[in-house]
Formats: structure tokens, sequence, C-alpha cells
């Protein structure tokens, strides 16, 4: 069975196969509900963002552009990282929803074509857990692994079950090391609270003595589905379930211990290894010294930002190191061995005579070591910078007369110069009037 309906802003006559059960198998009434329900329904979708304004990306965006968005959409706006507000949760749902349509080609193909008009029954078909959208077919494995591993304590693919072993949850510390530690490498002490199952309980929660009970809710399952009823048939909304929180048990009587959570925190002390090379930002990660994993789940790991402070000498980049060395007039003109700073302590390089301000100089294998082979380094450069003195003595500016004088006499060579002009322009006047003078004598 087929229907159509006129689209306003496209004028376009916009035609859809009925795929449930036929309109006259249903009483008037029915039907007449129904049909002010799908109106409701495109009243809805009218008012829905394009796609592409909601993940922020053109149209022809290819497939990485639109998932790196995607990701970072969701990254911000997820509901564990932003409980309670109503509006994150909503903009998550909408990336989401935009998401799985634009990464599917088909859909996208559709969507380009027909945009939400494609979609009338629910983008991919009906079902799911966001608003009737179905994601079982999106490609949302890797992206929830990466972005979300923090926040779920590891990958939740859809169709495992809530109560089923997961990873903990990582911690984020940060620390801050001074650039020559950069370099070399070393060892940092934190500080920091750590869950570890009960003793009492053994994990459990339940006050020794007692067990969990499976939750009569969902069965153990930590999920419970809801169907409804609609125009195209029955949607079904899986949820997490309210009575056990996901976790498939219910605890009557709880540990006073650790108050039915199953765990007791106690300040503890971790060495973390900062291996040489590491730069500004980057992380240490030290397995399994997260939270503790989920229904037997293996425990989250620490990552540890480093924070690398600026040196008043030297700058990085990647493996290479920058610096600059005053050197005196007398050194650059004469040649000198001078001292240059370095990670490694200073070292005697030979100036050659005649050296230019600004010459750079390589010191090979002085820069900062590769994480990977620690005896792989990067280079150090050197910019030599002729200082000119600000205060000099009398004596020290008469020597440099002297020295002038015997190197070109270039303070005065542009007086000399203007004298020599004067004269030969009096000359010349003179010439002139001795002609005239000649002239009228004859």
């Amino acid at each position: 069975m087929f229907y159509g309906r006129y689209d306003y802003p496209t004028g376009k006559f916009l035609w859809g196969n009925l795929r449930y059960q036929r309109v006259s198998e249903y009483n008037l009434q029915t039907f007449l509900n129904m049909k002010n329900s799908k109106l409701r329904e495109e009243q809805i979708m009218s008012a829905k963002r394009d796609y592409y304004e909601v993940l922020g990306v053109s149209r022809d965006a290819d497939k990485n552009t639109i998932k790196k968005a995607y990701r970072k959409l969701a990254k911000k706006y997820h509901p564990d990282t932003n409980q309670g507000n109503a509006q994150a949760a909503e903009r998550f749902k909408e990336a989401t929803e935009a998401y799985n349509i634009l990464s599917d080609p088909e859909k996208k193909k559709m969507y380009d074509q027909f945009g939400h008009a494609a979609f009338d029954g629910g983008a991919g078909g009906a079902g799911g857990g966001f608003g009737g959208f179905d994601f079982n077919g999106a490609d949302f494995g890797d992206i929830f692994g990466d972005i979300f591993g923090d926040i779920f304590g590891g990958s939740r693919r859809g169709g495992r079950a809530s109560n089923s072993p997961m990873k903990g949850a990582n911690i984020r510390k940060s620390i801050r090391i001074t650039f020559e530690a950069a370099i070399s490498g070393c060892e940092k002490e934190l500080e920091l609270v750590l869950k570890d199952p009960c003793t009492t309980c053994n994990g459990t929660g339940a006050k020794p003595g007692t067990s969990p009970e499976t939750c009569p809710k969902c069965g153990g399952k930590g999920q419970v589905v809801y169907s409804s009823q609609s125009f195209f048939g029955t949607v079904q909304n899986v949820q997490t379930c309210p009575n056990c929180n996901g976790t498939g048990k219910i605890i009557k009587e709880k540990c006073t211990s650790c108050f039915g959570t199953g765990y007791t925190s106690s300040k503890k002390k971790i060495r973390v290894t900062i291996p040489a090379g590491i730069d500004n930002g980057q992380s240490v990660r030290i397995r399994e010294k997260g939270e503790p994993g989920v229904n037997g789940g293996p425990r989250g790991d620490l990552l540890v930002e480093v924070n690398v402070s600026r040196h008043p000498i030297f700058q990085r980049q990647d493996m290479h190191i920058f610096s600059t060395v005053p050197i005196s007039f007398a050194q650059a003109a004469l040649g000198a061995d001078i001292r240059v700073p370095t990670v490694d302590g200073d070292v005697i390089y030979t100036v050659k005579p005649g050296t230019k301000t600004d010459t750079k100089v390589r010191l090979k294998g002085k820069g900062v070591p590769s994480l990977r082979n620690a005896q792989v380094r990067g280079d150090h450069y050197v910019t030599l910078v002729i200082q000119t003195p600000e205060k000099l003595s009398a004596e020290a500016k008469e020597a440099l007369r002297r020295f002038d004088m015997l190197a070109g006499n270039t303070l005065k060579q542009e007086s000399s110069d203007t004298d020599a002009t004067e004269k030969n322009k009096g000359k010349g006047k003179k010439k002139f009037m001795d002609k005239i003078k000649e002239g009228l004598e004859g």
C-alpha cells in the first residue's frame, strides 16, 4: 500500500510505502487518530535541524570528516559527563541521530535526496534506545571505544548486556616536571584515592550472611524492554533497568562498611616513571591502576598527563632544541672558542673568523631522545648573535677609533667624500670663470 504527501519546503510530492498493517484493518476512528499522530510527527520532523548543520560539516564531507565531527560533539555532550543537563542530553541524541544517518552511504543518499521525509518511520527503522532510532547497524565501536572508554570504563558495544563484565573507568591525573626532566626522564610519586573491593562483603555490597538477589523487574538482565504501538507497527525501546541500575541484582540488606557499593576508598602512593623525551601534554599509562571493574571486569588504567615547564634558554620543537648564544665582535671577527649551554651541559664550540650575526650552528645529537629509542636523539641548533657594547670607556673608544682607521677609516669616510666633492665643485667653477675672462680679453 502506498501513500503520498506534498512537501512544502521542496515543492515535491513524496511517495512512501506502508510496510505494516493495511488501513482497512482499522476502524475509522483509529485511522483518524493515527493520521493526526502522523501529522504531529511530520510537524516535529519539519522542525528538525539539518543533519549536516548538527554535525557542523559540509554536504560533500567524507566519512572520516563526519566521524571526526561526531566524536567531538559526543565527547562534549555525552550524558555521563553532563549529568542532569537535559540540553546536553538532547544535543547528544541529536548528534547521534545525525551520525547514524550520514555515516551510512545508503541512508545518506536518501537523506540528500528527500531530507527528513526519507525516514518518517524513524531513521534507520523503528526501535533502538534514542527516541525510536535504531543504531544497531551503525559503526560506533571505535567511537565509543576511543572516546568513551574513560567514561564507560571500556567499550560498550550494542547488544551487550548491562550486567556483563566491563573494564573499570580510567583515572586521569596531571603532574608538572622541568624541561631537563622531560629530556632525561625521571620518576614522580602520586598520591591519589583508589577504590578496592570491600573486605567485609567481598565486593558484593550485601551485609555479611546475605547475598544480592536477582532483580525481579529485569530478571537479572539489567535491561527492560518497553513496547508501544504506532501507525507503523510495534516500536521497542530498550532501557537500563531502573530497579537495579543495570546490575541485574538488588541488595536488600547493605553492607555497613561500604554502604552497599561493594568498594572502600583509601589513599595510595604510586610511583610514575616518566620516559626520556616526553613532550608537554603527553600521557603515561599505568595499567590497572584505575577504578575497579564492573561485574568482575578488569580495573581501568591510570593516565598521567605530563606538563613540562618552560625553559629560560631552550625551546623545543619535536626532537630538536633551539637556543641563542651571544658573542662579541672580537670573537666574531678573530674567531674564538666559546661555551655553548646544552641539556647535557656546556660544550666548547670554535667560532670561525669573520662569523656574521645570526649564523646557525648545528650540534648533532644534542637534542631530545626518541620515546621509542632513547639512543636516537635530535639535534641542537644554536644561533650566534653579535652583541654591540652599550658602554665603552675612553680608552676603549680611542682603541676602536684606531682600529677603524686601520680597517678602512669608515668613521670619516663620508666626511672625506663630502670634502672632495666640494673641492671638485670649486675647481669646476674656477675653470669656467677663467675661460670667460680669457674670452673677454681676447
